[in-house]
C-alpha cells in the first residue's frame, strides 16, 4: 500500500536557506531515507544528503526529523500518520555545507586530541589478559557508530558555540572513559578529561543517551563514572593527603 506523503525539507547552504515543501510517494515498509532518495530521483536531483550503509551502522545519515536527532535510515515511515507533514532538517549543532549535509569536522578534531591506548611496555600484544567483566564493560562503548547524534543534541555544544574549543562532547568523553576503565591502559586520563576535554561542562541531562541509536548508556555508564573518578582524585581528602605526602617523599 502506498500513499502521497507530505515532506518539508531544509534546502540551502552556509549562506542561508529555507524549508521547502514536497509531496512524495511513500510505500509500505519504507524508512525516511527511502523517501529522501525518491525525492532526489523524481523532484530534487540536487538535494545533498550524506548516507552510506542504510543499515544503521555507518552513522552517516544523521539529521533531525520533526525536530528530533535521528538516523534517517532507522526512522520508519510507519511511525508517522499518513496526513502528517514530516520535517527533515540538518543537525543543528554543526554548520551546514549544503541541504542536509553538515560539517562534522569538529568531531574529528576532538578525536585526534584523545591519546591512544597505552598498554604496559613489558607486554606483547599476544600476552594481553583481561577479565570478562572488563571486556563487557568497554564493549558497550565500542558499539558507537559515530553518528554524532549525541554531540548534536548536547546542549553544551548545540546552544553554545563558544564552548566547542573547551568541550569535546559526550562521544569523546565516553572514549576517554572507555580507556580509563581499561585494565591494560597505563595512562591516567582523569586530568585530561577535566582540563582538556571539558568534563565539568557536562551536567548529566542524559539527552545524549536518549538519542543514541545503539542504546549506549553514555551518561550512566561513562560520564558519571568518569566524573566520580575525577572527583575522587581532586577532592577526596585522603587521596589529596596521599598525593601531597608522595610528592614530598619523592622530593
Amino acid at each position: 500500500m502506498s500513499y502521497i506523503g507530505k515532506f518539508r525539507v531544509w534546502r540551502g547552504d552556509a549562506n542561508g536557506g529555507s524549508l521547502e515543501d514536497y509531496q512524495v510517494e511513500v510505500n509500505e515498509g519504507e524508512v525516511v531515507l527511502d523517501v529522501i532518495h525518491r525525492l532526489q530521483a523524481t523532484q530534487a536531483p540536487d538535494l545533498a544528503v550524506r548516507w552510506n550503509c542504510k543499515a544503521g551502522k555507518c552513522g552517516s545519515c544523521s539529521a533531525e526529523i520533526n525536530g528530533k536527532p535521528r538516523l534517517m535510515c532507522m526512522t520508519r515511515m510507519s511511525t508517522f500518520s499518513e496526513d502528517e507533514t514530516i520535517t527533515v532538517t540538518p543537525m543543528r549543532a554543526f554548520s551546514v555545507i549544503r541541504d542536509l549535509v553538515t560539517d562534522v569536522s569538529y568531531n574529528y578534531e576532538k578525536a585526534r586530541m584523545v591519546p591512544s591506548f597505552q598498554p604496559p611496555k613489558d607486554l606483547a600484544p599476544g600476552e594481553y589478559r583481561m577479565q570478562q567483566v572488563d571486556v563487557e564493560r568497554s564493549q558497550e562503548f565500542r558499539k558507537c557508530i559515530e553518528c554524532f547524534l549525541c554531540q548534536n543534541t548536547c546542549h553544551v555544544i548545540r546552544d553554545h558555540e563558544e564552548n566547542k574549543p573547551a568541550f569535546s562532547g559526550p562521544r569523546f568523553l565516553m572514549r576517554i572513559a572507555e580507556l580509563e576503565m581499561h585494565p591494560l591502559d597505563t595512562a591516567d586520563r582523569r586530568d585530561l578529561a577535566q582540563d582538556e576535554h571539558g568534563l565539568g561542562y557536562c551536567n548529566i541531562t542524559k539527552c545524549c543517551t536518549e538519542v543514541c541509536p545503539e542504546g549506549i548508556h553514555i551518561t550512566d555508564n561513562a560520564l558519571i563514572p568518569m566524573k566520580e573518578r575525577v572527583a575522587g582524585r581532586r577532592y577526596d581528602p585522603v587521596v589529596w593527603l596521599g598525593n601531597k605526602l608522595f610528592r614530598r617523599n619523592r622530593a
